[in-house]
């Protein structure tokens, strides 16, 4: 008889000890059953003593397995993340062992100059960034890199954005690799991913291009992972494990020989910083923009007015982005100045007028519209904060004659919405484009020649270290849809005009003073940890953080920096208190994340990036 540790699939457990009469490779999948729950996968972890308790036996030998790279990945997953292998594992796709032949790609990208120097500077280093303006043909770089890595037979991940995986990046890959790729998010269907799965299997398809999700397939022989915008927040996962998908390519790269290439136009400061970095200037095509400054509070002004009416006389295409989707972000009561909040979350409610609803954008709760204050009874109430709904029927009124669309998420709720309002875009089907930060995520729009940017301000004084970093990412991303090719116009209304007129087109200038600004204190130099409480009692949440914020306080080598309640105080009817945590070791952070893994209610985030 033969005993085994085992990882039960998907379970938030320890590991476990089972028997067989067979030998069994380590990384194997099997079927057990487990206190009353039948048919359950597993994976063999390694082999083990006879313990002194009785074990139950395998049930099932599959024959499907782990491939090394994923278990290396799962283990340090739940080693800095702090969560249980069996529960990481939950989210790794098996295999049948498999190999891979080279294939011959007969197309290829034609380089200039600066963009041949950057894929002799990025095939130097193991990983490395590249810093390329928005227009300057990193994707051409991309393929050529990616073209080279599938004729040696070795699999490539090119790693984006959700939202950027748009029909036009979909194009460019079928252009050179034909059917030797597929996409990989979360829209598409169950069958679907069963297909490419056996395809990859097969060794047909070397290439994947997906969202984060697709760092979690069953590679083996991965040689190269790229990271396109790799400043994007959407890599960082917004629940357990709270892994960030840029920082685990960089692991495993290094742990398994594979080069990493991270692109953005607007890096992170600590990709900035830690990596080498080749900086790729100017555009594709030759384009100029001009930019003009609108010193006015979030309003359809005449300056706006006047520059969208340019831009549809000479029957050109502009995009306007607004941070806030519905109508309305909040309603205002006039009388005593209280907002309409949530019952569940301590937030205000959306106005969305087509329903009559107001929405909370956190718990997704609804109801009609109050027709008096709920808190003095009033009959003034006001809507405060426009968003992108009121903002299209506002300029419906100024342009009846223009074809105006929304872009956000209550719009865009399915893949096949998303490719059609793009198609429709790129046709000029559509004059004016508004939407949130979907605006801005890669996408090519072929005929703007004027980028609006509205209500940013705000985003400027959040409580968040990386305000700054990320409102100017932001813009600038917005800004560099407009003019790809030939002259265009960025219209940036905003109170702040210093700040924006002196890193708008400046992005090295800000990266350098923004590092003296953090040294010391912040990220890229030190480490973060948040930790979050939250219980439907009031007190017990409030007593629990304070006990614990003052036992940490006694760590030498952990500096608490604040705790108390969150920015948003309740979600989904539990108040919420932080605590957050600088360290110069990582080592000390992941010991305080294991400490509160003994309470139930307690969530810990490494590398925070949300302090909401």
């Amino acid at each position: 008889m033969k005993y085994y540790e085992i990882a039960i699939i998907g379970f938030y457990l320890e590991n476990l000890v089972f028997h067989s009469v067979l030998e069994l490779s380590p990384l194997t999948q099997v079927i057990v059953d487990l206190k009353g729950k039948k048919n359950l996968k597993a994976i063999i972890i390694q082999e083990c003593k006879k313990p002194e308790f009785q074990t139950q036996e395998i049930k099932e030998i599959l024959p499907y397995s782990l491939s090394p790279f994923q278990f290396e990945l799962a283990n340090f997953i739940s080693y800095y993340y702090a969560t249980k292998l069996s529960f990481v594992l939950g989210f790794f796709e098996c295999s049948k062992k498999y190999e891979n032949n080279s294939i011959e790609i007969l197309n290829k990208p034609c380089l200039n100059d600066k963009q041949e120097s950057a894929l002799n500077f990025i095939k130097n280093h193991q990983s490395s960034l590249l810093f390329a303006d928005t227009g300057s043909g990193k994707t051409e770089i991309y393929i050529s890199l990616i073209k080279e890595y599938l004729e040696k037979g070795k699999q490539v991940l090119l790693l984006m954005p959700e939202i950027s995986l748009t029909p036009q990046m979909q194009k460019r890959l079928e252009k050179y690799f034909k059917d030797y790729f597929f996409l990989w998010h979360s829209k598409i269907s169950k069958k679907k991913k069963q297909e490419y799965l056996f395809a990859l299997e097969e060794g047909k398809k070397l290439l994947v291009a997906g969202a984060r999700s697709a760092l979690f397939l069953p590679f083996r022989n991965l040689g190269l992972i790229i990271v396109d915008e790799e400043h994007d927040n959407s890599y960082k996962a917004s629940n357990k494990p709270y892994i960030n998908a840029r920082d685990l390519a960089l692991f495993i790269g290094a742990k398994q020989n594979i080069k990493v290439v991270l692109g953005s136009a607007t890096p992170s400061l600590v990709s900035f910083y830690k990596q080498k970095s080749f900086r790729l200037k100017g555009t594709f095509f030759e384009s100029k923009k001009h930019f003009i400054f609108d010193e006015s509070e979030l309003n359809i002004t005449p300056t706006l007015l006047n520059e969208l009416e340019k831009t549809l006389n000479h029957q050109k295409q502009a995009i306007v982005f607004l941070p806030t989707r519905a109508n309305f972000r909040q309603i205002v009561c006039r009388n005593c100045g209280n907002t309409i909040k949530c019952p569940f979350c301590s937030i205000p409610m959306s106005l969305h007028k087509n329903k009559n609803l107001l929405k909370c954008h956190y718990c997704n709760f609804s109801k009609p519209v109050d027709q008096t204050c709920p808190s003095c009874n009033a009959l003034m109430l006001e809507a405060k904060k426009m968003g992108t709904a009121e903002l299209c029927e506002l300029l419906l009124g100024y342009f009846p004659n223009a074809n105006i669309k929304r872009f956000d998420s209550d719009e865009v709720s399915t893949l096949k919405k998303l490719n059609t309002i793009l198609k429709e875009f790129n046709e000029r089907k559509i004059d004016i484009l508004v939407g949130t930060s979907m605006l801005a995520k890669g996408h090519d729009y072929h005929s703007v020649d004027l980028s609006v940017i509205l209500g940013l301000d705000e985003y400027l004084y959040r409580p968040n270290y990386k305000a700054t970093e990320e409102t100017l990412s932001l813009a600038m991303q917005v800004a560099g849809r407009a003019g790809r090719k030939g002259e265009a116009r960025v219209l940036l209304q905003t109170k702040n005009r210093d700040f924006f007129e002196k890193y708008i087109q400046d992005y090295d200038a800000f990266l350098k003073d923004e590092l003296c600004f953090r040294k010391d204190l912040y990220p890229p130099f030190k480490r973060l940890l948040r930790i979050i409480i939250e219980d439907k009692d009031l007190l017990s949440a409030s007593k629990l953080c304070e006990n614990l914020a003052l036992k940490i306080k006694k760590i030498s080598q952990i500096e608490l920096i604040g705790y108390g309640a969150c920015g948003i105080e309740m979600i989904n009817s539990k108040y919420r208190f932080y605590i957050l945590l600088r360290s110069d070791s990582y080592k000390s952070l992941i010991a305080i994340q294991n400490y509160m893994l003994d309470f139930k209610n307690i969530s810990s985030d490494i590398d925070p990036i949300d302090f909401s």
